[in-house]
């Protein structure tokens, strides 16, 4: 069931966008096979797989508006692709379905209230990065881990900048229905990537799915 127009209404957005996403953020954090005890150095590769291939055509599709949100996510990216080098998978060329053609699957048209609630999942997705560093760090030695490690401050100081920034630009309940709509669509499409082949490293625990593409956006600026 889709929630986000039911919560719409709530006066914070991020108590809208995590309410409309909870059913979702819970299934993927059940099916990631990097999140159990005995997670592999394959399992943080095909994890990292799997982001780049969810990530790169939304750098893309966000790099294409001109009114923002202003959070890059460039370093990232480069930070997941060192980590690919060391473990042996270096993406000489670009993976099938992270390139130009799957960024046009995201709506050209997209408020910029419904591209919040994109960026809302990922900054978010990099919330669990530090967890996972202090867990993972000894066990997958002398591995870098440079993705989970991200910032030497870590994702707190750039999260809670990312939640002013949000709030003060999602604010009526359209704009927070737009966000909540992205939000899910972000969740959507990561959720339907997991087991497919295009990422290059699929898991076999993970089952097939067919990539979910993203819902029509509403246009407009919010």
């Amino acid at each position: 069931m889709n929630r986000s127009t039911d919560v719409a209404s709530e006066a914070d957005p991020l108590s809208a966008l995590r309410a409309a996403t909870a059913t979702r953020h819970a299934a993927l954090d059940a099916g990631l096979p990097i999140g159990a005890p005995d997670a592999s150095l394959h399992d943080y590769t095909a994890h990292l797989a799997l982001l780049r291939t969810w990530l790169a055509p939304l750098h893309a599709w966000l790099a294409g508006f001109a009114d923002g949100p202003p959070f890059e996510h460039a370093t990232r990216l480069a930070r997941i692709d060192a980590d690919l080098a060391e473990a042996g998978h270096a993406l000489s060329t670009t993976p099938a379905g992270t390139g130009t053609d799957a960024a046009a699957a995201w709506p050209a048209t997209a408020s910029l209230a419904y591209r919040w609630g994109v960026h809302y999942v990922i900054e978010g997705s990099q919330l669990g990065g530090a967890v996972l560093y202090e867990r993972l760090r000894e066990r997958l030695a002398p591995h870098g881990l440079r993705y989970l490690k991200g910032d030497d401050a870590g994702p707190g100081p750039r999260w809670r900048v990312f939640m002013q920034a949000l709030r003060a630009s999602v604010r009526t309940p359209a704009e927070i229905a737009d966000a909540c709509a992205g939000a899910c669509a972000a969740f959507d499409r990561i959720l339907g990537l997991r087991g497919d082949p295009r990422t290059g490293l699929a898991h076999p625990a993970w089952p097939p799915a067919t990539p979910a593409e993203p819902p029509p956006a509403r246009a407009g600026t919010a």
